[in-house]
C-alpha cells in the first residue's frame, strides 16, 4: 500500500507542483480548447491563438494574486 500512496504522491506532486493555481489554470484552458477544436466552432489556428492567449492571461493572473498577497 505504501508504494501505491508513493506513486500517488509523486503524480500529485509533478502535476500540481508548488502552485495549484497554475494547474488548474492549464486544466481549465486546455479543457475549453479541447471543447472548441471537437464542436468544430473556430478554425484550428484560431484555437491555438486562443489557447495560447488563455494560458498567458491565467498565468499572468495567477502571478499578480501571488504578488498582491506579499
Amino acid at each position: 500500500m505504501s508504494a501505491l500512496r508513493a506513486f500517488g504522491r509523486f503524480w500529485y506532486d509533478f502535476v500540481i507542483g508548488d502552485d495549484w493555481k497554475l494547474a488548474a489554470v492549464v486544466a481549465t484552458v486546455l479543457l475549453a480548447g479541447a471543447v472548441l477544436i471537437a464542436s468544430g466552432a473556430v478554425p484550428g489556428w484560431l484555437a491555438v491563438t486562443l489557447i495560447a492567449a488563455g494560458m498567458l492571461a491565467g498565468f499572468t493572473l495567477a502571478m499578480a494574486v501571488d504578488v498582491r498577497r506579499r
